[in-house]
């Protein structure tokens, strides 16, 4: 069974922030909750495994209620 990686694992973090702003930039809030959705549906089938995505998502839940 895998498991949710939740450590560090980006090289420079900072850089990859940069990249979430960046593509970010110039879109209105309609477009940029379209690319958030798009880029979470992409990311969700590169994981490929419902159990660690289900993982995933309970922990961004988390402190929301």
């Amino acid at each position: 069974m895998a498991k949710l990686m939740t450590e560090q694992r980006f090289a420079s973090p900072d850089d990859v922030y940069q990249l979430l702003i960046d593509s970010h930039r110039d879109l209105t809030p309609e477009q940029s909750t379209r690319l958030n959705a798009k880029l979470i549906l992409l990311l969700a089938n590169h994981i490929g495994d419902a159990e660690v995505l289900a993982e995933a998502l309970r922990a961004a839940r988390q402190g929301m209620e």
